[in-house]
């Protein structure tokens, strides 16, 4: 584990010039160097939010964290101990936590590795919950925070070969719902964000593991496997992804926590 930063993260104090809706915030992306964590990372930064880009890509965190004036931290988030060596809510803190990190492997579950699933869960469960403990007592003493957690439809649903995907998200369903409770008299929320399959670069990876699984061209996978069950058949772009993780972050929403945010183009609805 490296951790690298431009200089010392502090919480920003709030600015009552600004017109920008998260100026004087830090927010803290995970897997922020690509796909929908960069989208975020980008578009909470346009907010106003100082944003510090957390990946295990060091070359690529920067890249994200020059681009939006922010900084960047480096850890392996399946590492607990790299995850304390952090300093998250002593020479770190933040206002703002958004759970983005994750990645799939496809297979059944009597071929499933499980160092593999351990290592889902740990990225994509544990990991939230460690981050949100070092941050929410300074959350907590300035009386506003929000976390959320770029959790997927299927936290909602199911879909087979994707044991520890589905499982991890599920599971982080119920912490954001427990976060919320625990904060819900101390000014932070917590909430998820739900999308379909988005224009990634781990979805992209998905689609020759189900071409294997399914023995079919890598052509049909899209139409055929992934968006099968979707009415919008098109893949959510990460944009919009950042958007509503922008909204939930931003002002008027003191009373929105605990919830969970489908944009799956009609999945669930079905």
């Amino acid at each position: 584990m490296a951790c690298a930063t431009r200089g010392p993260l502090r919480s920003r104090t709030m600015s009552s010039s600004s017109t920008r809706a998260l100026a004087g915030r830090t927010a803290l992306v995970t897997g922020g160097a690509s796909g929908i964590g960069r989208a975020v990372a980008t578009r909470l930064a346009a907010d106003g939010a100082h944003v510090v880009v957390l990946d295990r890509d060091e070359t690529a965190a920067k890249e994200v964290a020059h681009e939006v004036g922010g900084d960047h931290l480096v850890a392996d988030l399946a590492d607990r101990a790299g995850i304390e060596a952090l300093g998250l809510g002593t020479t770190v803190r933040a206002d703002i936590l958004v759970n983005n990190a994750g990645f799939q492997h496809v297979a059944p579950v009597e071929e499933f590795d499980p160092d593999t699933f351990e290592a889902i869960h740990r990225v994509m469960l544990q990991a939230p919950f460690l981050l949100a403990r070092a941050l929410l007592p300074g959350m907590y003493a300035a009386g506003w925070g929000r976390i959320v957690h770029v959790s997927s439809a299927h936290g909602h649903r199911a879909s087979a070969y994707k044991s520890a995907y589905v499982s991890a998200k599920h599971g982080l369903e119920g912490l954001s719902k427990v976060l919320a409770l625990e904060g819900a008299d101390k000014g932070v929320t917590s909430n998820t964000v739900c999308p379909g399959y988005v224009r990634t670069p781990l979805v992209e990876g998905q689609i020759a593991d189900q071409a294997a699984t399914h023995g079919i061209a890598e052509s049909d996978v899209l139409q055929d496997v992934l968006l099968a069950r979707t009415a919008v058949k098109r893949l959510v772009e990460p944009e919009e992804v950042a958007a509503l993780v922008a909204f939930l972050c931003g002002p008027g929403t003191d009373s929105i926590t605990g919830t969970s945010h489908l944009m799956d183009g009609g999945w669930t609805a079905a």
